[in-house]
């Protein structure tokens, strides 16, 4: 069994090391060191109340890290998304989300949005899936549209948007 429940400060070293841990089968160690630098401890200090973390037998199965945007009145932001590579097409993923969705809904916000690298096919499929629409960039790589330099130089993203009804979540 699965169990979800909102993020906490104290969760934030076990968070680093699953991703140190879960990216090493597509990067170097190294690589995998730098990607945890994406998640800093004040996102766990600020934005608990809308991070979740998924837990078996006490070990961490999953986490998002995700806020309800401070300028943007209706949207809500997911920044970074994690399931154990054992969990991975198990559904964990869509249970993180969709308790984002409810907690995103009860803070009125409509629209989700989140990025991902145009190399991560699995990422677009997964977001597509789930209802996320790709917003138009200025570029394409193999049909999907592309925000070049969206990060900096060198770095494109792909970006998503997704409508969530209030009424769902009530």
């Amino acid at each position: 069994m699965i169990d979800l429940r909102t993020a906490e400060e104290a969760d934030h070293p076990r968070i680093v090391a699953a991703i140190q841990r879960w990216w090493t089968d597509s990067r170097s160690p190294e690589a995998a060191r730098e990607l945890s630098l994406l998640v800093p401890r004040l996102f766990l200090q600020h934005f608990g109340g809308t991070s979740f973390v998924a837990e078996r037998d006490g070990r961490m199965a999953g986490f998002l890290i995700g806020f309800a945007s401070a300028d943007r009145a209706a949207e809500a932001y997911v920044h970074f998304v994690g399931v154990d590579p054992e969990l991975r097409r198990s559904g964990l993923a869509r249970r993180l989300y969709g308790e984002f969705f409810a907690a995103a809904a009860r803070a009125g916000r409509t629209r989700v949005h989140c990025i991902t690298s145009p190399a991560n096919t699995g990422s677009i499929a997964f977001h597509r899936s789930m209802g996320f629409e790709l917003i138009a960039g200025d570029a394409e790589i193999g049909g999907i549209p592309v925000h070049r330099d969206y990060d900096g130089p060198g770095h494109d993203r792909v970006c998503f948007a997704r409508h969530i009804d209030p009424d769902e979540f009530r």
